[in-house]
């Protein structure tokens, strides 16, 4: 578990984040569908754009597939951008290729690093 600031809304609490290697029978679709089940099961109401909220999961991958529809987009638009989400993935899978950038994520967390150092 990681304890980071907020992204996009700077001004909440912090949040916990993991990440999660799992399988399933489910399709993309009807893994959002119960996700999104599971978050109002868990108290989450809909506020606005990257405020504060009870949970938030999310699909990073789905093995290598490439999905793009109206509610949901595979591999997750934002999340070579995401220290909070790269550094834990690291643990799970640093080999794992992002089937869009063709990087693996080491790679990834890596020029993640090289950018955010050359911002200070």
């Amino acid at each position: 578990m990681y304890e980071t600031k907020p992204w996009g809304e700077l001004h909440q609490d912090n949040f916990i984040n993991i990440v999660v290697l799992a399988e399933t029978s489910l399709s993309p679709v009807e893994l959002l569908k119960r996700i999104k089940c599971i978050e109002q099961d868990m108290g989450r109401k809909e506020t606005y754009r990257w405020g504060p909220r009870i949970i938030d999961i999310d699909i990073l991958f789905y093995d290598s597939i490439i999905l793009k529809t109206e509610d949901l987009i595979i591999p997750h638009p934002l999340l070579h951008k995401r220290d909070f989400v790269l550094q834990p993935f690291m643990e799970l899978s640093p080999e794992f290729i992002h089937p869009l950038l063709k990087k693996s994520i080491r790679n990834l967390y890596s020029d993640f690093l090289t950018i955010t150092m050359s911002l200070t």
